[in-house]
């Protein structure tokens, strides 16, 4: 019996880290590892990147354009921004809720501060002036953004999502307000191009169990301080409970308003889960995402193709949590001094930076500095607060990225119920593709 693609990627992960914890112990030169291995994990993501865009533009224009109505589209827009607001909210409180319970930032030692201090002081630097020149932009930068000036040019780089979605929206609309006739032959080809492009991602997704294999592979043997991460272990717990305690949301909302198993629900989207651990990239597994969501839970493309792209650029949840809870524990550790009203700032201001900020380099860490400054705490303080957590930040960075896809399918449910475009999924699974195109 063929073993079940969720199970060959989780045995892929298994096998990479058992690979590169037994490479360390005997102390193999990493090189062989950076130049031999880590290059197909590469080129998997780069892969997966490639189809981004092209899939969104065929499925979104052919999602909104099977609509025939626009009050449809304004329905299921609307609906899907409010409930990513209302997530990000839910999973910020979340966030402040567990890190004051526990207080990790008691435990940090001060030698410990020292050392990653020094170690990342520079790293921090940069984050720091990329949150400045952020926040020198007017308070309409981040729709300016938004509207391309050329599309091309948009679309080129997977940075500007935000901008190639306008223009695609924009373009589905004008097609839905055209001659039926005429438009008849431009959405017959972005129904073929669509389907081409569903056809990559399986092709693509042969290689994922040996893509995922070297990407925790070379994780595990690029590590330079391990010691490092034991010593935030605390911080790390605390990171990844309230993330567990945001998958118990979600698979109660799944239970209780869309009336699904949680287990079917987890069974079903754990490929794109798994992918998007090994990844750290909502981006690159959003084809992944796309394909478990339509075809194993039941959303019509419709609704699909408008809320996982516009998810996968704004919507992260995980990574608002992360920020409640970096923001107090480097105040913790650096006997800074939060009261009530400055945690409701945190949640506010994580709440519209993880709007904001889907354009911006390294996103989660910018955003932190953002609301790190809008507590007032100081340029020296925060320096050293972000060194604290850059030690660990590369496997929280792997965990967040699995609440952010498991948010965007949630939601992508819980719209689809709300408008009727809930089906039952289609019998044919992942596996029977991958063997067609075997």
């Amino acid at each position: 019996m063929k073993m079940a693609l969720h199970w060959q990627i989780l045995l892929g992960m298994l096998a990479g880290v058992i690979f590169g914890i037994t490479y360390v112990y005997f102390n193999f030169d990493p090189q062989f590892v950076i130049d031999w291995i880590k290059p197909i994990g590469t080129i998997f993501i780069n892969l997966l990147k490639l189809i981004a865009i092209p899939l969104i533009i065929a499925s979104l224009i052919k999602g909104v354009s099977d609509l025939q109505d626009f009050s449809k589209f304004s329905l299921i827009g609307g609906r899907t921004i409010l409930i990513y607001v209302a997530t990000t909210l839910i999973a910020v409180s979340i966030g402040l809720v567990i890190v004051n319970l526990i207080d990790p930032g008691e435990r940090i030692a001060p030698e410990t501060l020292a050392m990653l201090s020094e170690e990342f002081a520079s790293d921090a630097t940069a984050k720091i002036q990329a949150a400045e020149n952020q926040q020198k932009r007017g308070p309409l930068s981040f729709i300016v953004d938004m509207v391309p000036d050329n599309i091309f040019g948009a679309a080129s780089n997977n940075r500007n999502m935000l901008q190639v979605i306008f223009f695609v929206i924009l373009f589905a609309i004008s097609l839905l307000l055209i001659d039926p006739k005429k438009a008849a032959p431009v959405k017959d080809f972005f129904d073929g191009l669509n389907d081409v492009v569903l056809k990559m991602v399986d092709m693509i997704m042969l290689m994922a169990p040996y893509a995922v294999f070297a990407l925790l592979a070379s994780l595990v043997v690029e590590t330079k301080s391990p010691d490092l991460l034991v010593a935030l272990l605390w911080y790390g717990l605390t990171v990844v409970l309230g993330l567990f305690t945001m998958i118990l949301f979600y698979l109660a909302v799944i239970k209780f308003y869309v009336k699904k198993s949680p287990l079917w629900f987890l069974k079903n989207i754990s490929p794109a889960q798994l992918l998007a651990f090994s990844t750290s990239s909502s981006a690159a597994t959003l084809p992944v995402t796309m394909e478990r969501v339509e075809e194993h839970l039941g959303v019509e493309k419709e609704v699909s193709s408008f809320v996982l792209p516009v998810g996968a650029t704004i919507n992260m949840d995980g990574t608002s949590l992360y920020q409640a809870v970096a923001a107090i524990f480097i105040t913790q550790a650096l006997s800074f001094q939060l009261d009530f009203s400055d945690q409701l700032t945190i949640i506010l201001t994580a709440t519209l930076a993880s709007i904001g900020s889907a354009a911006v380099p390294g996103a989660g860490m910018v955003m932190l500095v953002i609301v790190l400054e809008a507590l007032n705490v100081p340029q020296e303080t925060l320096t050293v607060g972000l060194a604290l957590i850059f030690a660990i930040d590369r496997p929280l960075d792997m965990c967040r990225t699995v609440i952010n896809v498991t948010g965007d399918a949630t939601v992508a449910m819980v719209v689809g119920k709300s408008v009727d475009k809930l089906r039952e999924p289609n019998p044919k699974n992942w596996d029977d593709h991958l063997d067609n195109v075997r």
